[in-house]
């Protein structure tokens, strides 16, 4: 059966990209020396699918950050709109959240890595996360993207852990109860 992971970074006050999308505060506190375990994730992980928002945000990036290949979620983009460079690593699907899992499916993946907060709020939404790593970085930006968005009922949410690390960063894993 496939499942849907989240792994992402949040302001204290909850939002993942000031409101025209920049990250600069999230990535100025990188720090290459703490393990924040993005490479435990992602090796466990067969494929990535991203919001169109995230990926024209990533797409210009060099070297390309991904590891494995991604499938683009969007109505708008079209395959002019994907570098040469990475015709080969990233394909476009305009699909809701339930087809794309299926296409997945069928195609053989199992884990999915679900990333960008409008496409994380629909897989939410359609009951597809199974669980959650959320970092809480010590930054209050006071407006912004949002995480999580409105929700039908509620989702109930297990905990399962919390670390802490120098830099301030406290990250959280959850699974989502279904």
């Amino acid at each position: 059966m496939i499942t849907g992971h989240v792994f992402i970074a949040t302001s204290l006050d909850g939002f993942i990209a000031r409101s025209d999308g920049d990250i600069a505060w999230l990535l100025e506190r990188d720090n290459p020396d703490e393990d924040h375990g993005y490479e435990v994730f992602i090796s466990d992980i067969d494929i990535i699918l991203m919001g169109r928002g995230t990926f024209e945000k990533m797409r210009d990036v060099r070297p390309w950050p991904y590891s494995r290949p991604v499938v683009v979620l969007s109505s708008t983009l079209m395959q002019s709109d994907v570098p040469g460079d990475l015709v080969k690593k990233v394909r476009l699907a305009n699909k809701a959240p339930e087809e794309a899992m299926r296409m997945l499916e069928s195609e053989g993946h199992r884990k999915v890595y679900v990333d960008g907060g409008l496409l994380i709020q629909s897989f939410l939404r359609a009951g597809l996360i199974a669980d959650m790593v959320i970092t809480n970085v010590p930054v209050l930006l006071g407006e912004g993207r949002r995480l999580f968005g409105k929700v039908d009922a509620d989702i109930s949410l297990c905990h399962e852990e919390t670390k802490s690390f120098p830099s301030g960063l406290v990250q959280s894993r959850y699974r989502v109860e279904a």
